[in-house]
């Protein structure tokens, strides 16, 4: 058995990663990426205290995680494309017009 302590490692390693993406990277498609990063490190947890706790509501919680993550990836990458479109850029920080 995998003791917690290396499922915590790896999620807090890739909680990093992405919280590291969203605050450097101004591409709006590798900021969604960084998102997804940050739930599935969050997926990690819960299911690695599922599985020393012995419930599965940690994998129940993971599972509809999993199910938002995907609603929000398909929505937000909607929006990026019709703000493609308009801008013709994917770079946050050239989109200002929506400032106004």
């Amino acid at each position: 058995m995998i003791p917690i302590l290396h499922y915590l490692l790896i999620s807090s390693i890739l909680f990093s990663i992405g919280v590291a993406i969203v605050i450097t990277k101004r591409n709006s498609i590798v900021v969604l990426a960084g998102i997804e990063l940050i739930l599935n490190a969050a997926n990690i947890n819960f299911v690695a205290f599922s599985t020393q706790d012995g419930m599965i509501k940690g994998q129940l919680f993971a599972l509809f995680i999993m199910v938002i993550a995907a609603a929000e990836a398909t929505v937000a990458l909607a929006i990026v494309v019709q703000v493609y479109k308009h801008f013709k850029t994917s770079n946050l920080d050239e989109i200002s017009k929506l400032k106004d």
